[in-house]
């Protein structure tokens, strides 16, 4: 292919996909919605254009399947998801879709086989917007999906498994959906960044070590609401500065170790007012890392401390937990042969880790697995409309994506020199 052709060929798919949309104006497209059966038609096309047969399972994955040398060969997996967040961007999931569908053309136009089949799979939902349940396309791949979710009911009162019905499909057979492990060689995962670590250092591509672990939590500091004006600082029991030291502490705590973040995402004091203090204060803390030691750890600081600082301040805190999920590492020998991939096209090798979660954590029950992200600008802003990357990093992803794909070693494929 002449200069840039697959990555112009990705840019612009990922703007035609995003005209699948359920909300004029921007794009935001669901799990089973009529946008998002739009998208995935659009994809089966592009698939069979590429040389591949397609297939669709019970919960609307779109899978296409390139041959390998022999029939029934086993596959290496690639993908991600097409479902998006709200008010979304236009590459977050459909990116890792797009750019090995347009690989795949390559070698078919070339007439080139592998000794094993390439699957790619747009995993039908990641986000869990639509009923707040997330991965159900790869958890229903890895054999994973939980049917207890089927009734979950969306903002419309639509159940899952009758919106399942409805786009066509049949709930009742989601469990043939899951692949045999022993066909399946493994799970590459193209990605943007969707932070600013590539983009800082001027690197297009980077390989994640592990996607990190996630300990979540809802926190209700309950004082003693007063007037502002008269009572003294010394007997006041302010939730809100309770909350306030809280945070600062997770900041501290997180900084400085690599891989570990805290974040309060959400702050809320009810029912304040400027001149009361506060007797209430809702927010929220996430703390993620690569190592669940290191996450484990911060965690159960963050709570000494917390304890600390509420008995000090005379505040009650209830605390639930709403999420944990461990860490997923990524496969080392994936990684080695990532890392060739990019030294072949003459660039530094940058590992770092994911602290988003993607459908490679559920796939990683199934098989071993890799991501390769690619930067995006803006200061990496994503999950939003400024979302954004170039035409020249897809192109350089693809060809990263290619020299892996043509030199997999597995132990159970004569990998060199696909036909």
């Amino acid at each position: 292919m002449p200069q840039n052709v697959k990555g112009i060929t990705i840019m612009r798919r990922a703007d035609e996909l995003a005209l699948h949309t359920e909300a004029p104006g921007m794009l935001t497209r669901t799990f089973l919605t009529h946008a998002h059966q739009g998208a995935a038609a659009t994809l089966t096309e592009w698939m069979r254009e590429a040389g591949m047969h397609v297939r669709r399972d019970a919960v609307g994955n779109v899978i296409g399947r390139y041959e390998g040398l022999t029939p029934d060969a086993p596959a290496l997996l690639t993908g991600s998801h097409f479902d998006t967040v709200k008010n979304a961007g236009k590459y977050d999931g459909n990116l890792g879709i797009l750019l090995p569908i347009t690989c795949v053309a390559e070698w078919h136009r070339q007439g080139r086989r592998f000794p094993f089949a390439i699957e790619v799979i747009g995993f039908a939902e990641e986000e869990g917007v639509r009923y707040k349940a997330t991965l159900l396309g790869s958890r229903a791949i890895a054999g994973k999906f939980d049917e207890s979710l089927l009734d979950k009911v969306d903002e419309q009162g639509i159940r899952m498994r009758d919106a399942i019905s409805i786009a066509g499909f049949d709930a009742t057979t989601i469990k043939t959906a899951a692949f045999n492990p022993e066909k399946v060689l493994g799970f590459v995962e193209v990605h943007i960044e969707q932070g600013p670590v590539l983009l800082n250092e001027h690197l297009a591509v980077g390989i994640v070590t592990a996607i990190s672990g996630a300990s979540r939590f809802m926190v209700i500091a309950t004082g003693l609401a007063g007037h502002a004006g008269t009572v003294p600082m010394n007997l006041r029991r302010d939730a809100a500065m309770a909350a306030a030291e809280i945070g600062l502490y997770i900041e501290k705590c997180c900084s400085g170790i690599p891989g570990l973040v805290g974040t309060v995402g959400q702050f809320d004091v009810p029912n304040g007012a400027a001149n009361t203090v506060p007797g209430k204060a809702i927010w929220t803390i996430d703390i993620r890392a690569e190592s669940d030691d290191i996450r484990l750890a911060a965690v159960n600081d963050v709570m000494a401390k917390m304890k600390e600082i509420a008995d000090r301040r005379d505040i009650h805190l209830d605390i639930q937990q709403t999420h944990d999920a461990i860490s997923v590492p990524c496969a080392k020998n994936l990684q080695q042969q990532l890392a060739a991939a990019i030294k072949k096209n003459g660039i530094p090798v940058r590992y770092l880790p994911s602290g988003a979660g993607h459908d490679a954590m559920a796939i990683a029950s199934l098989t071993e697995v890799a991501m390769l992200f690619v930067r995006c600008g803006r200061g990496g802003i994503s999950h939003h409309p400024d979302e954004i990357m170039t035409a020249e990093d897809a192109e350089l992803a693809a060809q990263v994506f290619s020299n892996f794909i043509e030199q997999f070693a597995h132990p159970t494929t004569d990998h060199h020199q696909g036909q």
